[in-house]
């Protein structure tokens, strides 16, 4: 994606200011401890996933999806909370007009992979449960870290080209953007000239990316349902359903907090309401994650186990 001469296109605008949450001085030192906490508490533990998906127990296409569910988590967190921790101590809370828009591109491109790596964890999830005896065979450890990297790949190619066409506009004042990210929705307003074309493309692509993944994961679920009402011993149901429990919660809170921002009509929402959303899905959900996985799954709990009896040993030396 080049965006190399758009300070000369757009006119006076060579950097933005992102508004963030308005309040006084006080508090904005309480946001920034509590989001540094919050960061810091979700750098540690989907490290802990990462770190225990190492033990050889766990080289299965289950794990490693949680795993590079968990790499992803970091990466997503890492595109606007460092920025925003920034902003909270900071008197211009200013970004250039060229950081704006590599953080744009990040957010969404890291908020598709997100969206596309949670269908191929149900899909795992189906074949494990509707096709037991063909599973081994179909999702071996190679399919599963192909289908990985195709995940990243085409999610990082959605965006250049509506992006490219964001940063031709002319923004020529003012330049303050209400919200802690560079959002299409308060850039486009920005812009000096209406661009509905550029809107409603930008609309769509984030409307069917959601809702094809969305629907794909409802389909993969029902089949799951069905076969998990088969199984005769109610042992048999409970194990099933445990294994699609924690990944069910992060679909919820995650495509829940998409839908209420990108596909309700927010337009006539208070720009608070938005900014909450997104806080939520960007920096709370990513928290949320490793607790809901690792609480609920035992192997996962054992694998901690062994990092944490590994890590006192090694420090009692």
């Amino acid at each position: 994606m080049s965006i190399s001469g758009a300070n000369n296109i757009s006119g006076s605008v060579s950097e933005f200011i992102l508004l963030g949450f308005p309040c006084r001085r006080e508090l904005q030192v309480l946001l920034f401890v509590i989001f540094s906490i919050i960061y810091l508490l979700t750098l540690m533990g989907n490290t802990s996933i990462i770190c225990a998906v190492l033990d050889p127990r766990l080289h299965t296409p289950m794990y490693l999806l949680l795993a590079n569910f968990s790499f992803l988590e970091i990466c997503y967190i890492n595109t606007t909370v460092p920025n925003m921790l920034q902003n909270f101590l900071s008197e211009t809370k200013t970004i250039s007009f060229t950081a704006c828009f590599f953080q744009f591109y990040f957010f969404f491109s890291m908020g598709t992979t997100e969206t596309f790596l949670l269908p191929l964890m149900a899909f795992d999830r189906y074949l494990a449960i509707c096709q037991p005896l063909h599973y081994p065979i179909i999702m071996n450890n190679r399919l599963c870290m192909n289908l990985v990297a195709l995940c990243w790949v085409t999610a990082f190619l959605c965006y250049p080209i509506p992006i490219y066409f964001i940063t031709q506009l002319p923004f020529c004042g003012p330049n303050a953007i209400d919200h802690f990210v560079c959002d299409p929705g308060p850039l486009l307003a920005l812009s000096c000239i209406p661009a509905p074309g550029i809107e409603l493309s930008c609309s769509l692509l984030s409307s069917l990316i959601i809702f094809i993944t969305f629907f794909f994961i409802l389909g993969s679920y029902t089949l799951v349902l069905r076969a998990v009402l088969r199984v005769p011993s109610a042992a048999g149901r409970r194990k099933a359903f445990s294994t699609c429990g924690s990944h069910l919660v992060v679909v919820s809170l995650f495509y829940g907090a998409l839908m209420v921002m990108y596909i309700s009509p927010t337009s006539g929402n208070p720009s608070g309401i938005q900014k909450i959303v997104t806080l939520f899905y960007s920096s709370v959900t990513p928290l949320i994650n490793p607790l809901i996985y690792s609480l609920r799954n035992k192997d996962m709990k054992a694998a901690l186990r062994k990092i944490h009896m590994s890590t006192k040993i090694s420090q009692s030396k």
